[in-house]
């Protein structure tokens, strides 16, 4: 999901309806050592790309010898992550092409945090993703930022809206209605968002996703 997609499938008519669902968080991980220095930026996310774009390009000209090279991995598949990286790229004025040294893309796109965590690399990942990689994966990774639900303007926040397609057939009309109503009710849909956890790699279940904000 992907608020430009969203609303533009509104606009062309393709979807009547749009609510917010829930909220969806990202995460900047990378090698815990931190060979780019992220953690110098504060919570500075676009301070963050731009030095991973910056000590990335200056590691090609002299490969370090006492640290890893900085390199940032992508999942590279049109998904709602990979959307939102090619948004902050471009947010600090530069295009990460493929074809960079120090940026890459995994074969499979799935295996991203894994293949990130392998090969010593930072990557732009999902709540869900990190919560669903065995510790063996992310205990040699450290998050440098994340999305919180207290700035609805924060960059790695990723809000999800439920869309109601135009062809919804207006005999079903009752039932679809139901379910929207149900879906941003506080009592119904989003209580469900609230109650719902997700075993994480330790074991221990961690709530996935928070509630929308509320809305009339």
């Amino acid at each position: 999901y992907n608020e430009a997609a969203e609303e533009q499938a509104v606009k062309a008519k393709a979807a009547s309806t749009r609510k917010y669902g829930f909220r969806d968080h990202f995460y900047l991980v990378g090698l815990a050592t931190d060979p780019a220095q992220l953690k110098a930026c504060g919570d500075d996310v676009l301070a963050m790309f731009n030095r991973s774009v910056d000590q990335g390009n200056k590691d090609l000209v002299t490969p370090p010898t006492d640290r890893e090279p900085v390199r940032f991995l992508s999942r590279f598949d049109k998904s709602a992550t990979n959307i939102k990286e090619s948004e902050l790229f471009c947010k600090i004025g530069q295009v990460a092409l493929a074809s960079s040294k120090w940026y890459h893309h995994p074969r499979f796109p799935l295996q991203a945090l894994k293949a990130a965590s392998v090969l010593n690399e930072y990557t732009l990942t999902d709540r869900g993703t990190w919560l669903s990689s065995p510790l063996e994966v992310t205990s040699v990774m450290k998050i440098f930022a994340q999305g919180g639900d207290v700035d609805p303007n924060d960059p790695l926040l990723n809000p999800a809206h439920l869309l109601l397609g135009s062809k919804a057939k207006s005999e079903d009309q009752v039932i679809w209605e139901k379910f929207v109503t149900w879906a941003i009710d506080h009592d119904g849909g989003q209580k469900v968002i609230r109650d719902f956890k997700k075993p994480s790699g330790s074991g221990e279940e961690e709530q996935l996703y928070s509630e929308a904000p509320q809305q009339s």
